[in-house]
């Protein structure tokens, strides 16, 4: 509002599909929360937007001045590495990012695998989720060379977010040398390579199971 009184230009970026989760939780159409961030984002000179199928989508639904935003991680820091900072033998499930409920980790928390489920991060849904799930390893916050080594240790990292718009984590952790486990949603079908650096199925336990075998 003060850029458009005083005619400054301006740019914006869009981080999250806040209206399909929007939609999923309380029930209110995709499209009229589409039309209010179209009048939001269309009021710029820009649209900053980190993912091809994103931007297609969002220029479908006539979203303009789109540009794209390209993002990177630090591969001196998040490599392959020979460590086992979970000090087991068997496979290690990790997930990395915010512990919240837009992140749809509970798809992740459920499912019934052999080996150790290990979480990386905090938010809302932290203490809960602890209390929940007590067979699951709650790290909080890692950052550094703790996160690395934690990336590291995984044997598949599983990003079961629908509703992220690029996911870094996705690049650490294929930076890192472990395989991805997703939904092909945007995010995962801009970044990981099928097959090769992950496996991305509508069931989340088919591709977590496949990216172990990768």
């Amino acid at each position: 509002r003060y850029c458009k009184k005083r005619g400054v230009p301006f740019t914006t970026s869009f981080h999250t599909r806040f209206p399909e989760y929007i939609s999923s939780r309380f029930g209110v159409p995709e499209g009229l929360i589409y039309a209010w961030q179209r009048h939001f984002h269309n009021a710029g000179a820009g649209m900053m937007v980190a993912s091809a199928s994103l931007a297609s989508d969002l220029d479908a639904r006539g979203f303009q001045h789109i540009m794209p935003w390209t993002r990177g991680v630090d591969t001196n820091l998040f490599c392959p590495r020979d460590v086992r900072k979970f000090g087991s033998d068997e496979p290690v499930f990790i997930y990395v990012g915010r512990v919240a409920i837009e992140k749809n980790i509970e798809a992740f928390l459920q499912l019934e695998l052999d080996g150790q489920k290990v979480v990386v991060g905090t938010g809302p849904m932290f203490k809960t989720l602890k209390t929940q799930y007590p067979d699951v390893t709650f790290t909080g916050k890692l950052t550094g060379e703790d996160l690395a080594e934690a990336y590291a240790s995984a044997s598949v990292f599983v990003f079961p977010s629908v509703t992220d718009t690029f996911g870094i984590v996705l690049l650490e952790a294929m930076a890192s040398g472990v395989p991805v486990a997703a939904y092909p949603v945007t995010g995962p079908i801009d970044n990981v390579i099928p097959g090769v650096t992950g496996v991305l199925d509508n069931d989340l336990s088919v591709s977590v199971k496949a990216a172990l075998q990768l």
